[in-house]
């Protein structure tokens, strides 16, 4: 099963599988923005959606900590311009 944390303290979402890190989205905090900067995914992992969840779990979280939400990684763009 695959969990998803949030852990503000190191800005970034992270996929678990059980132990094991297969993935994570990763921001800069800058004042009242959080850029995205790189989100990635183990490749024996990818076509799962799970990067999508990560993206969508940094947004979530954005919102709750009052935050404007842009990207420089260029995956999460495409998910922050639809």
């Amino acid at each position: 099963m695959i969990d998803i944390k949030f852990i503000k303290e190191e800005n970034r979402a992270v996929a678990y599988d059980n132990e094991t890190e297969i993935g994570e989205c990763k921001y800069r905090e800058i004042e009242n923005i959080w850029n995205i900067i790189h989100t990635g995914v183990n490749s024996n992992y990818q076509g799962k959606g799970i990067a999508k969840t990560l993206v969508k779990c940094i947004i979530e979280n954005s919102k709750k900590y009052n935050k404007e939400i842009i990207a420089e990684c260029s995956y999460a763009k495409k998910i922050l311009e639809n």
